[in-house]
Formats: structure tokens, C-alpha cells, sequence
């Protein structure tokens, strides 16, 4: 049995509890498989083992929590080797630290429902350079938000092909993502084309 399948058996018996717990552990930095768990919570709620508004409530305050402990450790752990470690290593958090100082709250947004394995990285950045607590805490709420409801939903709605859902919300995340990185990348080729003719 799989990590992923025993949290989803655990899901089962024991519901809401450990839809809260996996979703702040996950956010915190430890690998989860948290966007798989909130679908299989809004199939539990289409079949009425779990009541929907518990879970959206309780999947929010475990992600909200679990991303606020996140830049916690930022803000008051520094650079130690074990923060450096749960992150993925110093490259990939000075990656995050050049990406977030570009993207600012909009990348705190995207990185709660688009680009979600950014996540818990992006939180541990936010504390570390000193980002504002009530602007992290205001992008985090909404991105959150869309990110659990939006998950339930179409784990409520979809509730007989979940596993199939996950796989193509999988897939369609990386598609959003090329199409903004080739919507980004377009933006400045025609700024740079632009820019000789204003000095004309």
C-alpha cells in the first residue's frame, strides 16, 4: 500500500481530523498528497460521509495555519542547515527568494492553487526576506480559498472519477503554467521591440 493510498484509507475512517492535519503538515513543507485528499473530501461530501462546510472550513484553517507556521520558521529560524533541508537545498530557496522579490503577493496567489509544490517554499521566503506579515497573510487567504474550494467542488461534482480528476488537474496546472510563461516571455519580446520607437 502506497503513502498516498493509506492517507486516503485514513481519510475514510477517521474524515475531517485528518483532512485538517494532512492539510497543515503539507503547507508546513512536508510532501503531501493534498490537492489528491481535498477531491476525495468533496467525493466524501457528495456521498454524505463528510459534511461540506466542516471540510472546506477545517481544509482552509489547515492550510492557512500550516502556511503561517511556514513563514514563521522563515522569519524567526533564519538560515539554518535543517530550514535550508526542508525547502530542497540553498539553490532552490535562493530561486524562490529572486522569484518572490519579481513576483511579490501575486506570487504568493499563484503559488497557493497553481503552482502548489511552490508552496510551502514561497512561505518559508516570505519570512526569511522580511515580506509584510498582513500582505502575505491577505494574498495567502484568497489564493487558499480558491485552492480548497475549488478542489472540493470539483471533488463533490466529479465524485465517480476522482483518481481521473487529480491526473488531469495534474496536467492542466503545467498547461497553465507554459501558457503564462509564453504570455510572460511575449510581453517583453514586444516591450523590447517597442522600445527603439519611442526614441525615435
Amino acid at each position: 500500500m502506497s503513502f498516498s493510498d493509506y492517507l486516503l484509507s485514513t481519510l475514510g475512517l477517521y474524515g475531517l481530523p485528518v483532512l485538517f492535519g494532512v492539510l497543515l503538515i503539507g503547507c508546513i513543507g512536508v510532501p503531501m498528497p493534498s490537492s489528491l485528499l481535498l477531491l476525495v473530501s468533496g467525493a466524501l461530501t457528495e456521498q454524505g460521509d463528510m459534511n461540506l462546510w466542516l471540510a472546506l472550513a477545517l481544509a482552509l484553517a489547515g492550510a492557512i495555519i500550516g502556511d503561517n507556521i511556514g513563514y514563521a520558521l522563515g522569519r524567526w529560524g533564519g538560515r539554518h542547515v535543517r530550514l535550508n533541508r526542508l525547502v530542497g537545498g540553498e539553490a532552490r530557496l535562493e530561486r524562490a527568494e529572486k522569484w518572490l522579490k519579481r513576483w511579490q503577493g501575486a506570487g504568493i496567489f499563484f503559488s497557493r492553487w497553481l503552482i502548489t509544490p511552490l508552496g510551502p517554499v514561497i512561505n518559508i521566503t516570505s519570512g526569511l526576506t522580511a515580506y509584510s506579515w498582513p500582505r502575505f497573510l491577505f494574498y495567502d487567504v484568497i489564493g487558499e480559498v480558491l485552492w480548497v474550494v475549488l478542489y472540493i467542488l470539483l471533488g463533490r461534482f466529479f465524485s465517480d472519477r476522482v483518481v481521473e480528476m487529480s491526473e488531469l488537474l495534474g496536467d492542466f496546472v503545467w498547461v497553465i503554467v507554459g501558457l503564462l510563461s509564453v504570455g510572460v516571455l511575449g510581453w517583453i519580446v514586444a516591450k523590447y521591440i517597442r522600445a527603439p520607437e519611442k526614441q525615435v
